[in-house]
């Protein structure tokens, strides 16, 4: 007993069992010492920290399980992890919740929760937002560096069929494989172009000729061009779907399923216009092929396989239904109100152009959006100041969720750029490592990557760094292909 009344701990390998809530506890972690108190550290008997309590029972064994050192003259316990994560965990014990301070590796402060054995279920909602987002944005590092990894060579122990099969597949999706591949993708990117071009000029009169019934129809040429143009993205099409290493993925994308809705129309009106009369009567044919040929206007988004910046754009609408949609819904309650109060103070007019209040839809939206076409326009002065509100209104509601968008659009455009300068960091990483390490002694351990594909020596690259390669890993990105647990200590740099 000291004078403050508190005992301290037993010596190690003693049976004295009466240690319990009024121990104190001296840890020593990262350089930083605390005292802790039993009662404070039993309120959570799982945790590493109120297995100290119990442990000098079980003799030397049971404390360095638990501890990096311990000092049995000062009764001290030594850790060597990151003093600041532990003085963010320790919060638990004093307020049943963790916070993660700014700063801090999300993924280190994991490993460093998992060490001291506190549940993840204690860390604020606001920090568990920010490790997700931190796990999300590591996992598709490591989705890109597998990708890369699966281009550097293909595995000699699959047969002739996959290896082509694969080859294709990068051909065909991978511009930055190779020479040839960036010139098809090029090629394709312009035939989109011509494709769009022609059926756009399909409607110029000066340009048609007209057919056996005197009917304008698109010049001979122009659909040569067309229909060579459909040709390729057919085979395009039915290229990638072969070598699609997962056909119903493929099939359901959202990028395919433009490309299918892109080639189907030619197919359809060809059958229509030379079996289709058969079967039903000719204008009936030809509003169906109208019909059909009308929706060539699908191939424009095929553009956006080819640009990042028109995916950027896809991706950040996505993230920003919530804010498009209060825009719709603002815009939505103002076209109500607007239109049934400018139809009410227009009908004291007599030529008034506002016949009921949903032909007055029509002007709010266009006086709402700041169009105005002027088709439609109050007459009276209580008609004239409705209309002046109401679009000084439109301009507000449009106004406000434009910068969340905005936002998303950057966020996530640079997001992308940091994403692929990470990606390429650590392969040069397990390059540099691959080159340091002997055969057989890697900077890592070799089960991390024994799930990965061995690269395929390139005709001018060292046979032996494919080899090497699989033995190497960084710690920081490649285990999160695994379900393993690694912990990282304080004197490991955090990635």
């Amino acid at each position: 007993m000291d004078g403050t009344g508190e005992r301290s701990l037993p010596e190690p390998g003693s049976q004295d069992s009466r240690a319990g809530d009024d121990i104190e506890i001296v840890v020593n972690v990262g350089g930083v010492r605390q005292v802790l108190y039993g009662d404070l550290l039993s309120r959570y008997p799982e945790t590493r920290l109120a297995e100290l309590i119990h442990c000098l029972a079980g003799g030397y064994d049971t404390i360095f399980s638990l501890c990096d050192d311990y000092d049995p003259g000062k009764r001290e316990f030594y850790f060597d992890r990151d003093p600041d994560a532990f003085k963010c965990v320790i919060e638990v014990y004093y307020f049943g919740e963790v916070h993660m301070k700014k700063g801090i590796c999300p993924i280190c402060f994991k490993n460093e929760m998992d060490f001291w054995k506190v549940d993840l279920k204690f860390l604020d909602d606001c920090c568990k937002s920010h490790l997700s987002e931190k796990r999300e944005e590591l996992e598709e590092i490591a989705r890109r560096v597998q990708l890369i990894l699966d281009d550097l060579g293909v595995d000699t122990a699959e047969g002739r069929w996959r290896r082509c099969q694969k080859c294709v597949w990068k051909f065909l999706e991978k511009p930055e494989s190779s020479c040839p591949a960036r010139v098809v993708a090029v090629l394709s990117f312009l035939l989109i172009l011509v494709s769009s071009v022609v059926m756009c000029m399909g409607t110029i009169p000066e340009l048609q000729v007209l057919d056996a019934e005197g009917n304008r129809v698109e010049h001979p040429t122009l659909e040569n061009v067309e229909t060579a143009c459909i040709g390729w993205f057919t085979l395009e099409y039915l290229l990638r779907l072969f070598s699609s290493p997962n056909k119903l993925h493929f099939a359901l994308s959202f990028m395919n399923i433009v490309d299918v809705l892109a080639i189907l129309p030619f197919y359809v009106s060809l059958t229509l216009t030379h079996l289709g009369a058969r079967m039903m009567e000719l204008a009936n044919v030809q509003q169906a092929v109208q019909a059909l040929r009308i929706m060539r206007i699908a191939r424009i988004f095929k553009l956006a396989r080819h640009s990042s910046g028109l995916q950027t754009l896809t991706y950040a609408l996505k993230r920003s239904f919530k804010e498009l949609g209060l825009l719709l819904m603002y815009l939505a309650v103002g076209i109500f109100v607007f239109s049934a109060l400018g139809y009410t103070m227009e009908q004291s007019h007599p030529e008034t152009l506002f016949k009921s209040i949903p032909q007055s839809f029509w002007w709010a939206i266009i006086t709402m959006t700041t169009v105005g076409y002027g088709d439609i326009y109050p007459k009276t002065t209580l008609g004239k100041l409705n209309a002046a509100i109401s679009f000084l209104c439109g301009v507000i509601a449009i106004a406000l969720p434009i910068h969340p968008i905005i936002n998303n659009f950057v966020r996530y455009y640079n997001k992308q750029r940091v994403l692929e300068t990470a990606a390429r960091h650590e392969l040069e990483l397990m390059e540099l490592n691959s080159g340091t390490a002997g055969e057989g002694k890697a900077g890592g351990s070799r089960g991390d990557l024994d799930h990965l594909p061995p690269p395929e020596p390139a005709g001018k690259e060292d046979p032996s760094w494919s080899s090497r390669l699989k033995l190497s890993h960084s710690d920081t990105f490649i285990p999160l292909l695994t379900e393993e647990k690694h912990h990282r200590t304080r004197l490991q740099s955090c990635k």
